[in-house]
């Protein structure tokens, strides 16, 4: 288990032995990213804890320096009446003293200042070595640190979305504290923009959208693009495979034959002063699927074509066949 003044530095993500100055920065910094009036309502929970995490860390580790610096001065005060002269022990008890009143006074303004919080009351109880203190932080501190697991829904796609984009609305439900601490169902609506060129596996988050635990950060709503079968291409990374089937006597004479992209464009594809052979693959550049993230880019279209051969020949067709073929290489 990570113990408190570990926990408040990592929080704010500062070393052991930072200064007050070098701390305040720390802790400006990040109160600034995550105050919750600059983040959407769906990222507001999750800014809303960090935020009150950060003020309770900066809060104990000032609690800790100030202690520190009361004790060190009560230490010189100690060593300087050690020195073996017989007014040096009352002059350190003063010098003691005197700490101890700066810290009394400090003590008194701080807490007329912030009464209820958590973290002072905290750091209090587990200076003293109160086990119910420890307990108290312990279950303070793993929930700060905690996050409930991610709500997961599949956000399916047709390869038409997938290619010119589109817009999609979906609805989940959701688990939701209420003020009293209990847990009610709400249906949530979320708008997704789908970009040209998202693959299967892409994933959409909505911060802080998911279910909310008692005790934990609300969890994240995530969306996993799921691609629908298609009729007449498949998808191989950014580039698409079409399938034709081409009749032997076609393939021998010359064939042709028209397709519409996913896009909509229409494209005719001609084999008149060619034989297709078994496997033929015709590639059609940049007539693929767009690549995310760069603009104007595509992959290839791949035309694959396949050959039918007739079941069944009768003799007198054999014989011709023959006959025309017997000079072919």
């Amino acid at each position: 288990m990570v113990n408190p003044p570990e926990l408040y530095h990592r929080i704010l993500d500062v070393p052991k032995g930072t200064s007050p100055q070098e701390l305040r920065a720390a802790y400006k910094g990040l109160a600034k990213k995550w105050h919750p009036d600059k983040h959407p309502p769906s990222s507001k929970p999750e800014a809303e804890a960090r935020f009150k995490a950060i003020t309770q860390a900066y809060e104990a580790l000032l609690d800790q320096q100030e202690n520190r610096a009361v004790f060190g001065a009560c230490n010189d005060a100690r060593a300087v009446a050690g020195e073996g002269r017989t007014g040096s022990f009352g002059a350190g008890a003063g010098a003691c003293g005197a700490a101890r009143m700066a810290r009394t006074r400090s003590d008194d303004f701080c807490m007329r200042s912030a009464p209820a919080t958590p973290a002072r009351e905290f750091a209090k109880v587990y200076s003293t070595g109160n086990t119910g203190g420890r307990r108290a932080f312990a279950e303070f501190s793993s929930s700060i640190m905690r996050k409930a697991p991610p709500l997961e829904r599949a956000l399916e796609c047709t390869l038409e979305d997938l290619c010119r984009g589109c817009k999609k609305q979906v609805k989940f439900t959701r688990d939701v504290v209420t003020k009293n601490g209990s847990i009610v169902k709400k249906e949530v609506s979320q708008t997704i923009m789908v970009k040209p060129g998202w693959r299967k596996g892409h994933k959409v988050t909505f911060e802080g959208m998911g279910d909310e635990r008692p005790g934990c950060l609300p969890a994240d709503a995530i969306f996993t693009v799921s691609e629908k079968k298609h009729s007449t291409f498949k998808r191989v990374g950014d580039d698409l495979v079409l399938k034709a089937k081409v009749p032997l006597v076609s393939a021998l004479t010359g064939w042709s034959f028209s397709f519409r992209l996913l896009s909509g464009k229409k494209v005719t594809c001609s084999f008149d002063d060619e034989v297709i052979c078994p496997g033929h693959e015709k590639v059609l550049k940049g007539e693929g699927m767009p690549i995310a993230g760069r603009l104007g880019a595509r992959g290839d279209l791949r035309v694959k074509l396949e050959i039918v051969f007739p079941e069944q020949l009768t003799d007198e067709q054999r014989t011709g066949l023959a006959e025309i073929l017997k000079d072919c290489t």
